[in-house]
């Protein structure tokens, strides 16, 4: 098995789309604006990635059970600076300053930071963060941001 697609709660769902489409460039593929069943299904190339659910009555909460992040790859340590630009220039919330390691002397790792609602999330590549500093010492970078 594999992942198929994973769902959000939200609590603002044209403020998300926002988000989601602008900062992350996933396409709108359908969407249900009823009152009371707010909910978007986004995607690439077709293929249905994430769904949006408006009915979240407040933030993502890091200490309740459920979803710790939602991780994204990227090809390249390239493409990862790309969308750290487009997102600090959004003003978005970052965990770490710039690309980090997913461990000490780890080829691989990303960026980490949060949806408007808080959700933790990460965009990285399989390679190029060798350089990059691990901000905790002894566990996984995305496992206590």
């Amino acid at each position: 098995m594999r992942t198929g697609h994973v769902g959000l709660n939200v609590t603002d769902l044209t403020r998300s789309l926002a988000f989601y489409e602008g900062a992350l460039g996933f396409e709108l593929l359908g969407e249900g604006k009823e009152e009371g069943r707010r909910f978007a299904f986004l995607g690439q190339d077709g293929e249905l990635v994430l769904t949006l659910w408006q009915q979240a009555g407040a933030a993502y909460a890091p200490a309740a059970a459920g979803l710790h992040h939602l991780a994204l790859s990227a090809a390249t340590i390239g493409e990862v600076r790309a969308y750290e630009e487009r997102l600090r220039g959004l003003g978005v919330d970052f965990a770490y300053e710039g690309v980090v390691a997913h461990g000490e002397g780890r080829a691989s790792g990303g960026i980490f930071f949060h949806d408007p609602d808080g959700t933790r999330l990460e965009i990285s590549a399989p390679a190029g963060a060798e350089e990059a500093p691990a901000p905790t010492s002894g566990a996984p970078t995305c496992g206590f941001f």
